[in-house]
């Protein structure tokens, strides 16, 4: 997927016009405008000021989605916790938790 299109699958997941992503990013409509009708890619600050608006990062703009681990609720709290205890908590834990197999 080009990034052009990805900038496209976004808009559509959260149901913003180009109007809307041009509010929240700070962007001109032109400028996105641009981006479908000459074809081009956008530039880096151009591209962090859209990832900006959709809150995500870089990284995860051009993140493969068949990579990605969807957590829910029960277990991103589990997460959440894990990354508070030490290394020693974590290492009992880890121990009880193979215990279940």
């Amino acid at each position: 997927m080009d990034v052009v299109q990805k900038i496209d699958e976004l808009m559509k997941e959260h149901n913003w016009s180009s109007y809307k992503l041009s509010a929240k990013s700070g962007l001109s409509t032109s400028t996105l405008s641009n981006l479908h009708t000459r074809n081009t890619t956008p530039s880096i600050p151009t591209l962090e000021a859209i990832c900006k608006a959709f809150g995500i990062t870089l990284s995860q703009f051009f993140q493969d989605e068949t990579s990605t681990v969807h957590l829910n609720d029960e277990q991103l709290e589990f997460f959440n916790k894990w990354v508070t205890l030490t290394k020693e908590q974590k290492k009992i834990l880890n121990d009880i938790i193979k215990e279940f197999k």
